[in-house]
């Protein structure tokens, strides 16, 4: 999944050069309606598209049997019958060729959320005493079969980081918690290090620094790598499952921030996108 990940992301980083003047509202909308049209090309040539204009043809006349022998029962119910029928090979001729295309969603929707959703972290004010529960939270979950290590577990924080709490561990269950600060602007590894020499090390961007393409999680699991593609995962054999923290959500002036609001900005503009090609592309939908 890395080299999946890595592969997409060098692409985005591409595609998105043209569209950077416009900024990260424009570039969103711009990319996301793209993807439509492209995802739309493709709805084209692996659904069947003659028997989706055969099948909405079969429903229409099915609804015109309804309207002229309205006064007979059963034509009636047999009539709806058979609309229900269609309406199912319909329900099926267009979803069916959407489940592959629901890999390069997740993809694209992935490269969307860790370059426009987030704003890094907040450098505190120097001098300023940051009280405890309005830090960072860094939470640390041991993989399966290793929980017990967490009670060896040391945090070392980079030099942009300075912790307002101490590093709270729970050997029953394999986690680990610790409060951080921003100290000082830049892009940073946050190192995890285990009694028997064992390290594993996160990502975390702070302040005004000019990188920005930041995720909130490093994880294990295969299906979790493909929501989170800024970093490599931990290997199969890690005794490090997942380390999260909470990333403030981007501005973006009138279009809504964080995850969800990209995800509805994604959907939303591609789908608009879409619409206004398909008659140019004779799409049967």
């Amino acid at each position: 999944m890395n080299v999946v990940n890595s592969l997409t992301t060098s692409i985005f980083n591409v595609v998105l050069i043209p569209f950077e003047w416009l900024g990260p509202a424009g570039a969103l909308i711009g990319v996301s309606g793209i993807f439509g049209v492209v995802a739309l090309i493709a709805f084209k040539k692996i659904s069947w598209q003659e028997g989706i204009k055969l099948t909405k043809d079969k429903i229409k006349g099915h609804l015109i049997e309804i309207r002229i022998y309205q006064d007979d029962l059963v034509v009636v119910a047999v009539s709806v019958l058979k609309i229900l029928w269609r309406n199912l090979q319909y329900l099926t001729l267009n979803f069916g060729p959407f489940i592959p295309l629901a890999i390069p969603f997740v993809l694209v929707t992935a490269q969307f959320a860790v370059r426009y959703a987030f704003d890094p972290i907040p450098v505190a004010e120097a001098g300023v005493e940051t009280l405890a529960g309005r830090g960072t939270l860094v939470q640390i979950q041991m993989a399966e079969g290793h929980e017990s290590k967490v009670a060896g577990l040391q945090l070392e924080l980079p030099e942009g980081l300075r912790a307002v709490s101490p590093l709270v561990r729970v050997p029953s269950e394999g986690r680990a918690f610790q409060e951080v600060v921003g100290a000082q602007s830049g892009a940073w590894d946050l190192t995890l290090r285990l009694a028997d020499g064992t390290t594993g090390t996160k990502r975390i961007l702070t302040g005004d620094t000019k990188e920005r393409v930041m995720q909130p999680e490093k994880v294990q699991s295969f299906w979790s790598a493909w929501l989170w593609p800024a970093e490599d995962t931990f290997g199969s054999d890690s005794p490090f499952a997942r380390v999260a923290f909470t990333y403030p959500d981007r501005d973006l002036g009138w279009l809504p921030g964080g995850l969800m609001g990209i995800l509805g900005t994604f959907v939303i503009a591609s789908m608009l996108f879409g619409v206004i090609a398909l008659k140019p592309l004779g799409v049967q939908i």
